[in-house]
């Protein structure tokens, strides 16, 4: 799949106007990132129509352990995007090479370890969960295939972070759509022509996922510039790697840190001992989920731009791409989640049809967590912007304290009071835990873009000529 005749940067993020470059940017993100989350909604969906609720429930258990897999992934990735764009940037093309010959590797070892940790605790950490048990060796086996995709997970996630650092958001969404639609047609079929249930979704993800990586590495070879992969080239550089995973290991442990609070969120949901619950918060999420990844695209967008333009010295640009970023966020969120309210009840029955119980307890979280999901774009943009800025153990630290402490403090506090041990109870606490969050995003990104504004200009009167970031 020859590149040869496209340009390294598809957007200039370094200058001319902003917000059309931020849509044209995003938007293919958005898409790509829907298309990725089709791949569980499609599993949810066949087995909602062709087999049993207690399916539906197996799989929709495992939906905050996929995310904490997904969320490690993207959050790893996302050392590889801001060191290379800080190296786009910059115009350091021998930097640019060096961080894709490392990163391609490394994907490959992440993803092979994360494989032999999923098959290995794949069950215990269900049980953990207080997964019903109707439903446990359903879920469990489900898990095992899905980690089996780990390494063309973190190949795609790795490859795809250095095309949009460039500029590049449209090649990994053409190759999501490719991988979601065989992802559909494998689930048809592996279903209704096979027989199989849990087992036949989940290997239908991992031929997708693996279908994904392979057109992005045959990418990756094809290219004519700094960001072509060599095989003989490819090597762990210390260097490289100290810098990728400054950024990476507090981005993934961040993304994981959510992810475990939301186990603990699926835990406490388990524990009224409802299959019907389980599968009504499952198809919930999974909707809502179409919201999030559309905000999340303008996190991808600011950590990006921010990476760039912090390569090139534009601090101007930094603030005004992120005033901008936070109007495009909270447009999108505040519209999702009003729409996909409205029609939560046609949207349930898709997952769930025939099942009351699940349909309400689904509303029910729609309720809460959609109406408000612009509060959690806001949250991403502001992450996505210091984290641009090399900050990523600051929005680490700030998760671990504003996110998930109000959550899970009020989930071993409020929650547990018979008289607030109710749904609604539950789902107010990510409510309450974005606004925290806010606040100490929008203080630290003051206090850090001033100090490396400060940093940069004193280094620049020092080296006038031979500054280097």
């Amino acid at each position: 799949m020859n590149t040869a005749h496209k340009p390294l940067r598809k957007i200039n993020m370094t200058d001319g106007p902003i917000f059309s470059a931020i849509i044209r940017y995003t938007l293919p993100i958005m898409l790509s990132s829907i298309l990725q989350l089709l791949f569980n909604a499609a599993d949810l969906v066949v087995v909602g129509r062709f087999c049993s609720d207690l399916c539906v429930g197996a799989v929709g258990a495992t939906g905050s352990l996929v995310n904490l897999i997904t969320n490690l992934f993207i959050g790893c990735g996302a050392g590889v995007a801001v060191c290379t764009a800080n190296a786009i940037g910059s115009g350091n093309k021998d930097l640019t090479e060096k961080i894709v010959h490392t990163a391609i590797p490394l994907a490959a070892i992440l993803g092979l370890s994360m494989s032999v940790i999923g098959l290995l605790f794949s069950g215990p950490l269900l049980k953990m969960m207080s997964t019903p048990a109707d439903i446990l060796p359903l879920s469990t086996l489900y898990l095992e295939i899905y980690f089996l995709g780990a390494v063309p997970n973190f190949l795609f996630e790795f490859g795809a972070a250095i095309l949009r650092a460039s500029g590049d958001t449209k090649t990994p969404m053409k190759y999501l759509i490719i991988a979601g639609m065989t992802n559909l047609c494998l689930n048809v079929v592996f279903v209704t022509l096979f027989g199989m249930d849990v087992d036949g979704v989940a290997t239908a993800t991992v031929i997708a996922q693996t279908l994904s990586a392979t057109l992005m590495i045959l990418t990756l070879l094809n290219r004519k510039d700094e960001c072509r992969l060599v095989l003989k080239k490819m090597k762990i550089r210390l260097a490289i790697l100290k810098k990728v995973a400054k950024i990476g290991l507090p981005a993934g442990f961040n993304g994981s840190i959510f992810s475990i609070s939301n186990m603990i969120v699926q835990a406490s949901i388990n524990s009224f001992d409802n299959p019907a619950i389980v599968s009504g918060n499952a198809a919930a999420a999974s909707i809502e989920g179409f919201v999030y990844v559309a905000m999340n695209a303008f996190y991808q967008t600011s950590l990006n731009f921010t990476g760039q333009n912090m390569g090139a010295g534009n601090f101007k640009r930094v603030s005004r791409v992120l005033r901008r970023n936070l109007i495009c966020v909270t447009c999108v969120g505040t519209l999702g989640g009003l729409a996909i309210n409205i029609f939560s009840k046609a949207l349930l029955s898709l997952y769930v049809p025939g099942n009351e119980i699940a349909i309400e307890a689904g509303i029910t979280r729609l309720s809460y967590i959609a109406l408000f999901y612009a509060l959690c774009g806001i949250m991403e943009v502001f992450t996505g912007a210091v984290r641009g800025m090399g900050a990523s153990l600051t929005t680490l630290f700030i998760s671990i304290s504003s996110v998930c402490g109000i959550r899970i403090m009020w989930i071993f506090t409020v929650f547990q009071m018979p008289k607030f041990h109710t749904l609604d109870s539950l789902y107010v606490s990510y409510i309450f835990s974005w606004c925290g969050c806010i606040l100490a995003l929008f203080v630290a990104y003051n206090i850090i873009n001033k100090h490396k504004k400060r940093v940069y200009e004193q280094r620049i009167k020092e080296r006038p000529k031979s500054f280097e970031k």
